[in-house]
């Protein structure tokens, strides 16, 4: 019972979303509040979804603090020359602007974090998307995939959760996987490649246009698609109601451009460090940047408000996630669909449990967390595999193939930061994303078995 109201709660919230029934914060809400108290949970319920929230508490006070420290940046016109430089580079050219983004979020995700890829990766593109017109639902798909490929890294998480869960070394499992990374890595650029290109043929020829608005609601219409014509852009010296709405270096005092650049890269640095918990070093930071660029308390207060919108929505769904993954853990839906996973495969299907499980990392990963999945589902399938004389090692690669695909999930609370800065709906960066993303997961998956690193 348990495992079909698993499934059931997954797929009603799946079609909820995707068909724009409701909110992404309404639908991680309602969804699994009308599951639990189906599968029994009663007045538990509001344990359970408790225990979610304060899992979820640090993240989201990362999350608020970044959105206004990076937003005060914009702001104050701190990424201009990266954009003026950048606009350099690619001209009056789509193409290269969309390569160039899934390059620059490939190298930034060297570090292993997922949200300090997207703040970098949008502050600096986001500005030269809205003045060239392309759609800035093209840069949070393309930044997506490259940062979920990248995500196998050893230090990014996933690997070390496998590594861990099956008592492993991660290099074990990573170093053997490298062909596949690079693999994911070039279909990533062609994708990005071929994205630009649908948006060059969309725009014809390039205005560069002086408003920069970023966010969502703006007056010009819905950002949509991947070079359809569904995808109108914010109009030259329109306005927005978005949180991150401002002209780049309006509120900016030149004098602070090196304390601002200073700021930024001592911020960053630290963070790799890990000398303190990244929600300490945002709340900090954000301090420090609102009272050194405003002065004054009101327009401290308005530098805040300016980015409201932002801060309301990713937040919100940050612990509107929470009550996904309580209910899910709590009733026990998690080990129930985990155990009838490894119930239906069939004795004859054992020696190919590695592909079996890289197959299944795939909407497994979307669907749960990566604890959910590493520490509970893979120990099992390992072990039925260790039968057949498939290794740990070979089981924990298989189960990494899927991270392109798990980087989508709604229950990222990176991905949903991407989406807020970059001013996208979850549904439209959904539609274009997740098939690229299951491409991606599946030719690391073949490169993986093609060098047999991976028993088919």
């Amino acid at each position: 019972m348990l495992t079909v109201l698993g499934l059931t709660m997954v797929a009603a919230f799946m079609v909820v979303i995707m068909t724009r029934r409701a909110t992404p914060i309404v639908a991680l809400i309602a969804v699994p509040v009308i599951f639990g108290l189906l599968a029994g949970a009663g007045t538990g319920i509001g344990k359970m979804i408790t225990g979610g929230i304060e899992d979820l508490a640090p993240t989201a006070a990362m999350l608020f603090f970044a959105i206004i420290f990076f937003g005060v940046m914009i702001d104050v016109g701190l990424f201009d020359p990266v954009v003026r430089a950048v606009v350099r580079v690619v001209g009056e050219d789509p193409a290269k602007l969309v390569l160039g983004t899934a390059v620059l979020a490939g190298v930034v995700s060297l570090d292993g974090d997922g949200s300090t890829t997207f703040i970098v990766t949008t502050s600096a593109l986001l500005p030269l998307y809205l003045k060239l017109g392309v759609s800035p639902v093209v840069l949070t798909v393309v930044a997506g995939l490259a940062n979920g490929t990248m995500n196998i890294l050893p230090w990014g998480g996933p690997t070390a959760r496998a590594a861990a869960a099956l008592k492993i070394s991660p290099s074990e499992v990573f170093v053997p996987m490298i062909p596949s990374l690079i693999a994911g890595m070039l279909v990533v650029l062609a994708f990005a490649w071929h994205l630009g290109l649908m948006e060059r043929k969309r725009l014809g020829s390039i205005v560069i246009r002086e408003r920069v608005l970023a966010g969502a609601g703006a007056t010009g219409g819905t950002v949509g698609g991947d070079g359809g014509t569904d995808a109108p852009v914010p109009p030259a010296g329109g306005t927005g109601d978005s949180a991150l709405t401002a002209v780049t270096g309006a509120h900016g005092n030149p004098k602070l451009m090196w304390f601002n650049a200073g700021l930024t890269v001592a911020l960053l640095s630290v963070l790799t460090l890990d000398l303190l918990a990244i929600p300490v070093l945002f709340m900090i930071a954000a301090a420090i940047a609102l009272a050194v660029n405003f002065p004054q308390v009101a327009d401290q207060q308005e530098a805040i408000t300016r980015h409201s919108k932002s801060i309301v929505s990713v937040v919100g769904m940050v612990f509107a996630a929470a009550v996904l993954t309580g209910v899910f853990k709590g009733t026990g839906m998690v080990d129930a669909v985990a155990a009838w996973v490894t119930g239906i495969i069939p004795s004859s299907m054992g020696p190919h449990l590695a592909v079996i499980t890289g197959i299944l990392s795939i909407p497994f990963t979307f669907l749960m967390s990566n604890d959910a999945f590493y520490f509970g589902i893979l120990p099992v399938l390992s072990e039925t595999a260790s039968h057949y004389g498939i290794s740990a090692a070979e089981m924990a690669r298989a189960s990494i193939t899927g991270q392109p695909f798990h980087m989508q999930s709604p229950l990222v609370p990176a991905i949903l930061l991407l989406i807020a800065l970059a001013g996208v709906g979850l549904a439209d960066h959904h539609k274009k994303v997740l098939w690229r993303a299951f491409v991606v997961s599946i030719v690391m998956l073949v490169v993986g078995v093609l060098l047999g690193q991976i028993p088919f």
